[in-house]
């Protein structure tokens, strides 16, 4: 990257510095002064480009600043523009005027799919411990105080770096992990839900590709950007998509020998090669992940120039990549490539439609890469490959080619080998081919490999490793030369495997199989902030980019702080146990996690409803619950338990779970017809409330103090009956089997016996009731089976 492009990103970035030294209090100047002076004199911060984009960022400064034609500050100027246009948008019905520096940030589900509230977030940063910072109801102000320590803080961070490309990354993580719950606009006029980070890392991208742009055309940056009015309506910007194809078969396809490992490294393994892809993509593009709006589950949004030169790179690109997935994968993983050239106005849906429109186009472009992926030839070429030895299959993955002793191929005992480090190493480093790490690095695209590193041997490598390219830290923030950035990883874990969460579970010796994700999510990111009432005055990127990190760090960071602190329980007893589980997965939108059966159900209503607090209602999740043995086949519990998750998906309202299915099903409403859907398949509230509060509860009060065995005997011969329940006879049945419970004398458990008799007499007159009782009997059945007892599950 050329030294100037180095030093408009670090301006950007830098840019509303001032903002933070003008809240703080002690200096009331515009605060572009505050930002230039805060940086020159304390940030020792001495270059004269860097602080021109700071110091003259907005049209009162730069009118009469005399600077020349191609100075970087007219270049943020605009960019700055084009951020706060996409971001900062007038509130409805408001005649509040003036500014209010101890605002909090605005929650962006204030109004998402229609939602009209007014939440906020409570001021602070990106906490180490990952303790979820939920919206409320509650203006809590920000001091001057804070401002003071976020001040100092980013001055520390300051000092140990320099402002070279090497820290381009580590400089946009100092600004994430302090400026992320801070408001960028403080004007009672407008809503102020997009944070300072996001507006300073949008600004970048945005002045990364106008920079681009404009010397590709050979253009002056004064005469286009400040003296004509008309860049706003110029296509300079693509924004680009890329999406992996085969994911799930890639992990899933393993034997179940210490399939748990695998299965989280395999997962792994395909996050952190989807974020070097794009950082492969943006190094040759000469960017900084400034310009990487979004990723998580295989899938990316980038804002890049519209120039001949991006396309071309990208193309040329998209080429390698194919070239290199079929050496190692053959067509098992795919990349398709989506991109759209867009203007500036677009990016807050002017004129209107043209904002979903990039997304549409975008999207139909992916959709027909993945429909014609490879040319006649390499089909051709495909179908004629030879391999060196088709004599062993790998008794991991099942390809055929070389094996070891132990018949396993060299990227199965790779990632064996890295299952060992997900959970505990602090960096994963990617670094150049190298002959005396060969055996244990796992091969990335471009001639690349990745190694797991500790601080010691991470900073020996920066410092005399010639073949270190970038590192990436886990979870928390550190800066230092070539560090990318910190990856978000759900690493959760309290078991290492099956027949361990089977060993701990309550009851049954079964595991738990939680797959679910968020409904509706490309909806919501094309069109969630669509509003005819207001005009869509908030269908803007900022929002949606803003939108896109907030489900991420839910799904990456916060997952684990749900899991650590357990709180829902199926007998209601009070919270704070540590869940038995394990996150195979945990991406931009949705989860894959093993554990002890029961707490798996129970975790499944923990995230659900922490997942509605913290989108105040605008999104919900839907899932499928599956129990198992231990020794049940990974490939069948993925397939099962995304059957479920989908069959969940087909509610009418979808937010819905599907589990311990019993083979039939029940009709649902859908508008003008009726659906039929598994009976297993419930509303969230119905699961909690009907099915457990209600009915599992009811039987743990009356079965208290009952000999086991006979509680036990009388639930099967219920069961049958409940699931006979339309034939007549079995109601008197039922009825029979019901007295024959009746105790002789009275007392308490006489009363508890009437209170459970006229509410099975009611239940067993219901289809729906009969429905909820089959799955509470089953709970039942399986909290009180004991350790190794076999009998039919459903």
């Amino acid at each position: 990257m050329i030294d100037q492009k180095i030093k408009l990103i670090t301006g950007s970035l830098l840019h509303d510095i001032g903002k933070v030294v003008y809240r703080e209090g002690s200096d009331r100047r515009n605060h572009s002064v505050s930002g230039y002076d805060f940086l020159k004199e304390e940030g020792k911060i001495e270059d004269k480009e860097i602080l021109d984009c700071v110091r003259y960022h907005h049209f009162s400064e730069i009118k009469s600043a005399h600077l020349k034609e191609d100075n970087l500050a007219y270049i943020v100027y605009l960019a700055d523009n084009i951020a706060a246009f996409a971001d900062r948008r007038k509130k409805e019905d408001t005649e509040e005027k003036g500014f209010d520096l101890s605002v909090p940030l605005q929650s962006v589900f204030n109004v998402l799919n229609g939602n009209n509230q007014s939440f906020y977030y409570q001021p602070g940063d990106m906490d180490d411990q990952g303790k979820i910072n939920y919206p409320a109801s509650e203006k809590k102000p920000f001091s001057r105080e804070f401002y003071m320590k976020i001040c100092q803080r980013m001055l520390d961070n300051f000092r140990g770096m320099n402002w070279s490309e090497e820290y381009l990354n580590s400089l946009l993580a100092v600004m994430e992990a302090n400026l992320s719950y801070m408001p960028s606009s403080t004007s009672n006029e407008e809503l102020s839900d997009i944070s300072l980070f996001d507006h300073v890392k949008l600004t970048a991208a945005i002045s990364s590709c106008i920079y681009d742009y404009l010397n590709e055309n050979h253009l002056s940056y004064k005469t286009e950007l400040f003296d004509k009015k008309d860049f706003y309506d110029r296509n300079a910007f693509l924004l680009c998509s890329m999406d992996i194809s085969g994911i799930q078969s890639f992990i899933y396809t393993i034997s179940s020998k210490n399939a748990l490992k695998t299965l989280r490294a395999r997962s792994f393994y395909l996050e952190i090669m989807m974020e070097h892809i794009i950082d492969f993509l943006l190094d040759r593009l000469q960017l900084s992940r400034a310009n990487l709006l979004y990723s998580g589950g295989g899938h990316c949004y980038l804002l890049l120039a519209n120039t001949t030169e991006t396309v071309m790179q990208i193309q040329k690109f998209q080429e390698e990549l194919k070239e290199w997935l079929l050496k190692q994968f053959q067509t098992d993983l795919f990349v398709a490539f989506g991109y759209v050239q867009c203007t500036g106005n677009a990016f807050r849906n002017v004129p209107e439609g043209s904002y979903t429109e990039l997304f549409r186009k975008m999207s139909k472009m992916l959709s027909l890469q993945k429909q014609h992926r490879y040319t006649a030839r390499e089909i051709i070429r495909l179908n004629n490959r030879k391999e060196q030895d088709y004599s062993r299959e790998c008794k991991v993955c099942k390809k055929i080619g070389h094996v070891d002793e132990e018949g396993v191929c060299p990227l199965c005992r790779k990632i064996e080998k890295l299952s060992k480090n997900v959970l505990y190493a602090d960096f994963f480093s990617v670094i150049l081919e190298n002959p005396d790490e060969r055996e244990d690095a796992m091969p990335l695209p471009g001639g690349y490999c990745l190694v797991a590193d500790d601080e010691k041997k991470l900073c020996r490598r920066m410092e005399n490793d010639d073949y270190f390219v970038r590192s990436y830290s886990k979870n928390k923030l550190y800066t230092g030369k070539h560090i990318a950035t910190k990856l978000w990883v759900g690493d959760y874990s309290t078991g290492s495997t099956f027949e361990e969460f089977a060993r701990e579970a309550e009851g049954i010796s079964r595991i738990g199989v939680l797959r679910a994700d968020v409904d509706n999510l490309g909806q919501a990111i094309v069109s969630g902030f669509h509003n005819a009432k207001n005009g869509d005055r908030y269908m803007t990127l900022s929002r949606t980019a803003t939108l896109s990190r907030q489900l991420s760090l839910f799904f990456k960071y916060y997952i684990r702080f749900i899991l650590e602190n357990g709180e829902y329980s199926l007998e209601g007893k009070n919270g704070g146990k540590k869940r038995q589980a394990t996150i195979v997965y945990s991406g931009g939108d949705d989860v894959f996690i093993v554990g002890a059966w029961n707490d798996i159900i129970e975790l499944s209503v923990d995230l659900r409803r922490k997942f509605e607090q913290y989108t105040q209602g605008t999104l919900s999740i839907s899932a499928g619950i599956g129990v198992y043995d231990f020794s049940y086949p990974i490939a069948a519990i993925a397939e099962e338990t995304g059957r479920m998750e989908s069959e969940s998906k087909r509610m009418p309202e979808k937010n819905a779970v599907t589990l311990l299915q019993d083979g039939e099903i029940h009709l649902v409403d859908d508008g003008d017809e009726e659906k039929e859907i598994s009976d297993g398949t419930y509303s969230w509230k119905e699961l909690e409330e009907g099915v457990v509060q209600e009915k599992y509860r009811a039987l743990c009060d009356f079965f208290e103090g009952i000999d086991e065995t006979r509680g036990m005997s009388f639930l099967y011969r219920m069961m049958e009956l409940v699931r006979g329940h339309e034939e007549k006879i079995n109601f008197a049945r039922m009825m029979y089997l019901l007295s024959r419970l009746e105790p002789t004398e009275e007392g308490p458990k006489k009363e508890k016996y009437r209170q459970l008799s006229q509410k099975m007499y009611r239940w067993i007159q219901s289809d729906q009731d009969c429905r909820q009782l089959k799955t509470a009997i089953n709970l039942y059945a399986y909290i009180h089976r004991t350790k190794g007892e076999h009998r039919d599950e459903n």
